[in-house]
């Protein structure tokens, strides 16, 4: 294979490995915790998985931009601090569906994209510093509780972080495969061989209010604001101009699609779209579309394994899969922190936001992901002087 060929398929199936190990722990415990089954949350990741691989290879063949599609991190992680709401898993799924429907409107209604980016930046990045908090004390927890089994995963992720930051995430998962290996076999754990077999899992929407204000708003809000919004920019940055309507239709319907299946939101990259948009994917940048086509298709067959990537997750000792999900949002948290207190006027309602969310309290049914929003949006207007 030629060199100006190889490059971009090399850094394709770099996007497509560091973008599912990096986060795919994140999204099994987001759908557990508004209340799916095993199988429904391995369906889930199979759904989202195949889906943004899908979306990548549509959008980058009829764009000829190497535009990569992820799955919503920050949404899964909004999910786990939220837990189950009024209705359980099918009130979730329904909201799943009204969160793509949400990013369809978004890219039809031009002024719905301009409304979601005049939300201040300190103060959206404060509501999702303060979801991902609460999931970045997993490791600190997890140390206490079962350091034997935990103290490895930490090890090996401080040590990738120092030689091999792009690699950090997928390590820190090897290093915990091997953590659950040691403890199946010195605890004689059996497999359920039918458990590896990936299917899915379909459930019927219903549409609740708890649901709707406490999943779909703020799932919908975190995904543009941290996803789509800032993976526009990203592109920007290696000179691509993303069309932006037919991104949202396309992610908002695969959102639609992949809803029933358990399949919570996928949205544009934003971290991992550089990894196929810049110099890795080779010097030409016509051809770095190469590179997007190719973590599309990569996708297709890891997430047919899903199934068993849950399976490995759902036998790990106690405390090593919440430090592997927050050791893997640390980075998300510090970035999110920094823009936070970038800019000293909107500190104090960043600071009220981050801690509405981080507390995790649910009022009236609805998360503590939209009562930040609001804190924060409010005393940020009450606090607002207009310059003369």
């Amino acid at each position: 294979m030629p060199i100006e060929t190889s490059r971009p398929v090399a850094a394709g199936v770099v996007t497509a490995l560091v973008g599912f190990t990096s986060a795919f722990v994140v999204v099994l415990q987001g759908l557990t915790a508004v209340g799916a089954t095993h199988a429904q949350a391995a369906s889930g990741l199979l759904a989202v998985t195949i889906l943004m691989g899908l979306s990548s290879v549509v959008l980058s063949l009829t764009t000829r931009l190497p535009i990569t599609v992820a799955w919503s991190t920050p949404g899964a992680a909004l999910l786990a601090s939220t837990g189950t709401v009024d209705g359980g898993w099918p009130a979730a799924v329904g909201a799943f569906v009204v969160t793509g429907v949400l990013v369809l409107a978004t890219g039809l209604v031009p002024a719905l994209g301009s409304l979601i980016t005049r939300i201040p930046a300190s103060v959206a990045q404060a509501m999702l510093a303060g979801i991902v908090m609460q999931l970045c004390l997993g490791p600190v927890t997890g140390m206490a509780a079962n350091p034997w089994a935990v103290g490895p995963v930490v090890l090996v992720w401080v040590i990738s972080l120092r030689l091999l930051p792009r690699w950090a995430s997928p390590l820190t998962f090897a290093a915990a495969a091997v953590v659950i290996a040691v403890h199946l076999t010195r605890s004689g754990t059996p497999i359920e061989t039918s458990s590896l077999v990936p299917r899915l899992e379909l459930t019927a929407p219903t549409f609740t209010l708890g649901a709707l204000v406490g999943i779909a708003l703020p799932l919908y809000l975190v995904t543009m604001a941290s996803q789509n919004v800032p993976g526009v920019a990203v592109m920007r940055g290696f000179g691509y101009e993303v069309p932006w309507r037919r991104a949202m239709l396309v992610t908002g319907a695969g959102t639609v699609l992949g809803a029933p299946a358990g399949g919570h939101a996928i949205n544009l990259a934003a971290i991992s779209a550089a990894l196929a948009a810049g110099p890795d994917a080779g010097e030409d940048r016509s051809r770095r579309w190469v590179a997007s086509v190719t973590s599309g298709l990569v996708l297709v067959p890891v997430g047919i394994a899903a199934a068993a990537f849950a399976t490995l997750v759902s036998l790990a000792p106690e405390g090593v899969v919440p430090a592997v999900a927050g050791l893997a949002l640390m980075g998300t948290l510090a970035a999110s922190l920094r823009s936070t207190l970038a800019e000293p006027s909107e500190q104090v309602p960043a600071v009220v936001t981050f801690a509405v969310a981080a507390s995790g309290i649910a009022v009236a049914g609805v998360s503590a992901a939209f009562w930040a929003l609001v804190a924060g949006l409010v005393l940020r207007a009450v606090l607002h002087r207009p310059t003369d």
